[in-house]
C-alpha cells in the first residue's frame, strides 16, 4: 500500500503497522457493517463521499475509477494527500561552480596542514635511507678505472735549493724506486738542493738525482726503502692516433692527484721550451686538449688501456709564452703537450744506466734566422765549421749553404722541425734528407752519430 491511507506498510498483509485489525486501511468482510471507533449515536449511514480534489485537475473533473480506495480518506475523516509540485531540473552555473570550487581549495588546503602537522609531529619517527655500501661498478677503460689504477703509481715532487722552489709530477718506473719526471722540475735541486717525494697514499721520502738531460728535459730520479711501489705499464706512443682519448694525472698548482681527461689533438708537433743554447729542449710532442697547467710537468698521459703514452711537459697559456707553464702562465687553454714515451723510454733507459742520455747528431749547424721554407745550414759558423769535417752530414756529402726541405719525405718548415725530427730517432739510425742546392734537389742518406747530452 501507498502511504496515502496514513501507515507505514508493512507485515505479511500491508497493514499499517500502527493501526489495530480491521480499524482502517482495508474494509470488513461483505455484510458486516463498517462502523467508524468511537462513533457516537445517532447512527447514519452516510451517503457517497465527494470525489477529492485533484491538485492537477482543479476544474473539478471526476477522478478515474478506482484512482483511490473505495472508502476514501475523507470516509474517516482522514486528510487528503497533497501531490507536491513538479521541481525544476538541477543547473549547474558559474557561481555554483566557483563555489564548489573554493570549498575545494579549502578542503585541500585544510588536509595539507593537516598532514604537514602530523608529519611535523611524527618526524622523530622518520628513519633515513642510508647511502649503500659501495658505488656502482666502473669500467677499467673508464675515466674512473683509468685513474683508481693509475694513481698509486704517481708521485708529487718538490725540488727547492737556496731559496728557489720548484713542484712537478712524476711516475713510477721499476720496482728498484726509480722515477721519471721532467728535468726542468728538479734541476735547480740536482746539486745540493733537496727533492722530496709525495706518494699517492701520502707517504713522503727524499729522492737523488739518477741522471738528466736538458735537451730532452727528462730526469730520472730514486728513492730507496720505500714499500709496495707500484710501477706504471709503457704503451707504444707510436700507435696514438689523433682522437684518442687520453687522461692526464698531476699536481696543477700543487693540486695532488688531479686527473683530467682529453684526447689526442696532434702528433710529431715541433715544440722548443727552456732557455737558449744547451738549455733548449726539443720535443717531437703528443698535443693533447686535456687540461694540463704547472705542476702537471712530468706526469703521465695514459691513453685507454692504461698504459702511458707521453711525459706532460709543456703547455701554452693565453698571456705567457712560457711553454712550461710558469707562474706568470695564466693556466690551460687546451694545448698541451707531451712527450711521446718512445722516445721517453729510450732516455730514460740511458739516464738509468749511464747518468747521461746520447743524442743523434747530423754534425751541421743551422741558420736559426732562415725564414724558410726549410732548414738552411749556415754559410759560416763564429762556433766551428757549418759542416764538421768527418761528421755524418760531411760524409753524406751535405755542403754550407744546402737547404733541407725534409727528412725521410715528411716537409720541414725551419730549423726547429728539422732538429725535432732528428731528436726522435737513435743513434746508428740512417735518415734520408732532401736538400736544394743551386736549384736542384738531391736526395742524400746520413747516418746519425750519438754524442753526450748535459
Amino acid at each position: 500500500m501507498s502511504d496515502e491511507v496514513g501507515g507505514t506498510a508493512g507485515g505479511p498483509e500491508g497493514r499499517g503497522e500502527d493501526a489495530p485489525d480491521g480499524a482502517w486501511g482495508f474494509p470488513h468482510p461483505a455484510g458486516q457493517p463498517t462502523v467508524p471507533p468511537n462513533a457516537g449515536p445517532p447512527y447514519a449511514q452516510p451517503g457517497p463521499p465527494p470525489p477529492p480534489v485533484n491538485p492537477a485537475n482543479p476544474a473539478g473533473a471526476a477522478p478515474p475509477p478506482y484512482g483511490h480506495h473505495p472508502y476514501g480518506h475523507t470516509m474517516y475523516g482522514a486528510p487528503a494527500t497533497v501531490a507536491e509540485p513538479p521541481r525544476a531540473p538541477f543547473r549547474l552555473t558559474w557561481r555554483i561552480a566557483a563555489g564548489l570550487g573554493l570549498v575545494a581549495l579549502a578542503a585541500g588546503a585544510a588536509g595539507g596542514g593537516l598532514g604537514a602537522w602530523l608529519a611535523d609531529r611524527d618526524e622523530r619517527s622518520v628513519t633515513l635511507h642510508q647511502p649503500a655500501a659501495s658505488g656502482p661498478p666502473r669500467a677499467r677503460d673508464s675515466v674512473a678505472g683509468l685513474a683508481a689504477g693509475t694513481l698509486p703509481g704517481v708521485v708529487y715532487i718538490h725540488a727547492s735549493k737556496g731559496g728557489k722552489q720548484a713542484t712537478g709530477t712524476g711516475f713510477v718506473l721499476d720496482k728498484g724506486g726509480d722515477i721519471l719526471t721532467n728535468n726542468h722540475v728538479v734541476a735547480d735541486a740536482a746539486d745540493g738542493g733537496t727533492i722530496r717525494v709525495v706518494f699517492n697514499g701520502g707517504e713522503q721520502v727524499e729522492a737523488k738525482v739518477v741522471g738528466r738531460d736538458t735537451g730532452y728535459d727528462l730526469a730520472v730520479i730514486r728513492v730507496t726503502g720505500v714499500q709496495g711501489l707500484a710501477p706504471l705499464p709503457l704503451g707504444n706512443s707510436d700507435t696514438a692516433q689523433v682522437g684518442d682519448p687520453v687522461i692526464a694525472i698531476g699536481a696543477p698548482y700543487n693540486l695532488e692527484g688531479t686527473v683530467t681527461s682529453g684526447i689526442i689533438s696532434a702528433k710529431d708537433r715541433a715544440v722548443s721550451a727552456g732557455g737558449s743554447g744547451d738549455d733548449v729542449s726539443y720535443i717531437s710532442a703528443l698535443q693533447t686538449d686535456a687540461p694540463i697547467n704547472p705542476g702537471n710537468s712530468g706526469g703521465p698521459l695514459i691513453d685507454a688501456s692504461g698504459r702511458v703514452i707521453g711525459v706532460n711537459s709543456a703547455i701554452r697559456s693565453a698571456d705567457s709564452a712560457d711553454p712550461f707553464g710558469g707562474e706568470s702562465g695564466a693556466g690551460s687553454i687546451g694545448l698541451a703537450f707531451a712527450i711521446p714515451i718512445n722516445q721517453a723510454k729510450r732516455v730514460a733507459q740511458q739516464l738509468i744506466d749511464n747518468g747521461k742520455a746520447v743524442h743523434p747528431v747530423m754534425g751541421v749547424s743551422l741558420d736559426t734566422g732562415y725564414d724558410g721554407p726549410g732548414a738552411r745550414v749556415v754559410d759560416k759558423s763564429s762556433k766551428g765549421a757549418p759542416v764538421r769535417a768527418g761528421g755524418p752530414a760531411d760524409k753524406a756529402g751535405i755542403k754550407p749553404g744546402d737547404v733541407v726541405i725534409a727528412i725521410d719525405g715528411k716537409k720541414v718548415a725551419g730549423a726547429e722541425e728539422l732538429i725535432v725530427a732528428v731528436r726522435t730517432k737513435a743513434p746508428g739510425d740512417t735518415v734520408t734528407l732532401t736538400v736544394q742546392r743551386e736549384g736542384k734537389e738531391l736526395q742524400l742518406p746520413v747516418k746519425l752519430e750519438g754524442e753526450d747530452g748535459s
